[in-house]
């Protein structure tokens, strides 16, 4: 006669399983009848943003609307105006930081205290650290950098 294999085990875990299904099925219901308790609603279907920004239930009022032209959105970065760097390229400076055998230095701007970044090939004259120095700007990989720098 064979064993039964029906263990104690597999029917504990079924008789979890039932209970478990049975307290979902009795929850689903508490929460049916409370919706109709309450009139049916699930709270706000749509919600508005109102001219503040705060989220409202109610549509915003149409004769507030601002009417934007399509000509007057700029999408681009706005053009930066022409400044004093522009129409004076010849800047005086100090050279704050210089390193002869690495070939690089910085130079710190006499008008504004900015540093700029000056490499060996930008460098018109031998200069040392403490120097007074003329120098032109231009644009280089991670900002301005100083060219053309002459000793004063």
């Amino acid at each position: 006669m064979g064993r039964s294999q029906q263990t104690f085990n597999k029917t504990e875990k079924e008789k979890k399983r039932l209970k478990k299904r049975e307290d979902k099925r009795k929850k689903m219901e508490a929460r049916k009848l409370e919706k109709e308790a309450n009139g049916g609603s699930d709270g706000i279907q749509f919600a508005y943003v109102d001219y503040n920004g705060n989220l409202t239930d109610t549509p915003p009022d149409p004769s507030m609307k601002v009417k934007v032209k399509a000509e007057n959105i700029e999408v681009s970065i706005p053009k930066k105006e022409e400044s004093d760097e522009e129409f004076d390229p010849v800047r005086t400076g100090k050279v704050s930081f210089y390193d002869s055998s690495k070939g690089f230095g910085f130079i710190i701007d006499s008008e504004n205290n900015e540093k700029y970044f000056t490499h060996v090939s930008g460098i018109i004259d031998e200069i040392i650290e403490n120097d007074k120095v003329t120098f032109e700007l231009e644009k280089g990989q991670r900002g301005m950098n100083a060219v053309r720098v002459k000793k004063v």
